[in-house]
């Protein structure tokens, strides 16, 4: 379980994953690889983990889920440590770096091949939104009426900021991924230069986020991302339970696309009846009301207030994988 690769790739193209912490992460990635597992039976998965995930994997003989497993280094066990330094962690000549709070919907060949063009990119769309990495709620009145954002592109000398969801990364050029990756890395000792705020001052968030630095890098470096909102061919979308249809192992799943990014983004209103208030008002604008239900390749569970429903699933997924692999007791009487 060495994760040196002293240079060697395993394959043509690939999927990663990696685990640390909590189980609840580990059972998240399983359950993401037993659903890539029903389209994708050929490309090999890659799980880099921390040495505690990988004995629980042995201890009930589930490791072989993985095609390969390396260890985590500590110092990497962490988003920005990972993400920092993901050209240390690229096992194929293509790598797909996948977080394990998704599930897969639909064959992703063409995933694939919509990919194949760049050498660096990940899951975003062109301009960020005012909450992208910044303050959250009213106190974002402050950073709007003081220019911070503007500022702090002038800073950087940037004309431009993306927002990337980096749930979903792709790498065919590693050299390009590692010189990504230091620009990061760079912004990220300067943020105190920066309006961004650490995520560890949200709830429920006990990380640093990665997503605002490696866009300033791939702005630098101009690098496009890769359209996140992409209609019936979305790489991923947020699984919100009043946008999205599903049966109860999410083989089937559709989810509610509006066309106008506005009223799309209304999806993160957690106050039902204020939601429901303003789709019908926007939608009554001719235009605004247009829709489809996709399905795309991934469902992301990146909601705090939506997690609960990848739990019931990751746990009853778990209990399946669990009980197949035990071994039965033979009566000896």
């Amino acid at each position: 379980m060495d994760h040196d690769l002293n240079g060697i790739k395993l394959a043509a193209e690939g999927y990663v994953f990696v685990t640390y912490g909590e189980n609840k992460y580990l059972k998240n990635a399983l359950s993401s690889v037993t659903t890539l597992r029903r389209y994708d039976t050929q490309r090999p998965v890659v799980l880099f983990c921390s040495p505690e995930h990988h004995k629980l994997l042995k201890e009930h003989a589930i490791d072989d889920i993985f095609t390969f497993i390396f260890q985590l280094p500590a110092e990497n066990q962490s988003i920005i440590g990972f993400k920092h330094n993901l050209h240390q962690f690229l096992p194929f000549n293509k790598n797909l770096i996948i977080d394990s709070d998704t599930l897969w919907c639909k064959n992703p060949n063409s995933l694939w091949n919509s990919l194949s063009g760049y050498g660096f990119t990940i899951t975003g769309t062109q301009k960020a939104d005012l909450f992208f990495g910044s303050s959250k709620g009213f106190s974002i009145l402050g950073d709007l009426l003081l220019m911070k954002r503007q500022r702090t592109l002038k800073k950087f000398n940037l004309t431009y900021l993306s927002r990337v969801q980096a749930g979903m990364i792709y790498v065919s050029d590693h050299k390009l991924a590692e010189i990504v990756c230091g620009e990061a890395k760079n912004f990220f000792k300067d943020r105190n230069f920066t309006h961004f705020k650490s995520r560890k001052e949200e709830t429920g968030r006990d990380d640093e986020s990665c997503e605002w630095s490696l866009a300033m890098a791939m702005a630098k470096l101009k690098l496009q991302v890769f359209p996140w909102l992409n209609g019936f061919e979305s790489p991923q979308l947020d699984y919100i339970d009043t946008f999205t249809i599903h049966d109860e192992d999410y083989k089937n799943v559709r989810c509610l696309f509006y066309s106008d990014r506005l009223v799309y983004d209304l999806k993160g209103l957690q106050i039902r009846w204020l939601q429901k208030f303003f789709l019908k008002f926007l939608t009554s604008i001719p235009g605004k009301g247009d829709y489809m239900y996709v399905t795309p390749y991934c469902l992301h569970f990146g909601w705090m207030h939506q997690k609960k429903y990848l739990r019931e699933f990751t746990e009853k997924n778990w209990q399946q994988l669990t009980q197949q692999k035990k071994i039965p007791v033979i009566d000896e009487g």
